[in-house]
């Protein structure tokens, strides 16, 4: 006996931000918003006749996907914006999850969208589904198409290079690792 799904809402209200996250980091802060709709409207045609054991996995593919479909359409890659240092206000960031705090702050999010726009797609990628999304390296492996290893070597570099780009923000300096 199959367990009863949940209401489509409750799926938005979980995972919509973990959606929005990887989104921001896929496509960027200006068409984040276009690709958490596209992932949403797809995953509501498909939820009634899909029976998945991991929802967030299961949402995030679709949001890789979509974010593929985007850059196709755009037929180019997001342009790094001008010097990530000029965007950083002087502050200090506590506790583990420094990176997930900045992106949902208002001070600080537009140069952490900078930053994780210059990264290589792979670790981009790897730290968007990790550390942005959640999901266990196992997932990240299966969606980038590699192994758990490589997996968490791209999430580990991307963030070293997260840290070498935010030096100046005290939150994000080789100490912090999260």
């Amino acid at each position: 006996m199959t367990a009863a799904k949940l209401p489509f809402e409750v799926l938005i209200s979980r995972h919509g931000a973990s959606v929005l996250r990887v989104a921001r980091a896929l496509v960027g802060v200006q068409d984040a918003d276009d690709v958490w709709q596209e992932t949403f409207l797809a995953a509501l045609r498909a939820y009634p006749r899909t029976d998945v054991k991991n929802v967030q996995a299961w949402l995030i593919t679709i949001t890789r996907n979509k974010a593929m479909d985007h850059h196709r359409r755009i037929a180019t890659l997001p342009v790094p914006v001008g010097g990530v240092a000029d965007l950083l206000p002087n502050h200090t960031a506590s506790g583990t999850d420094a990176v997930i705090g900045a992106v949902e702050s208002a001070e600080m999010a537009q140069a952490v969208w900078a930053a994780l726009a210059l990264l290589p797609n792979k670790r981009r990628h790897a730290v968007a589904y990790h550390h942005l999304a959640g999901l266990p390296y196992a997932d990240v492996a299966e969606l980038l198409g590699g192994t758990e290893a490589a997996a968490r070597r791209a999430g580990a570099d991307g963030m070293k290079s997260l840290r070498t780009l935010l030096a100046p923000w005290k939150g994000f300096d080789d100490d912090d690792k999260s």
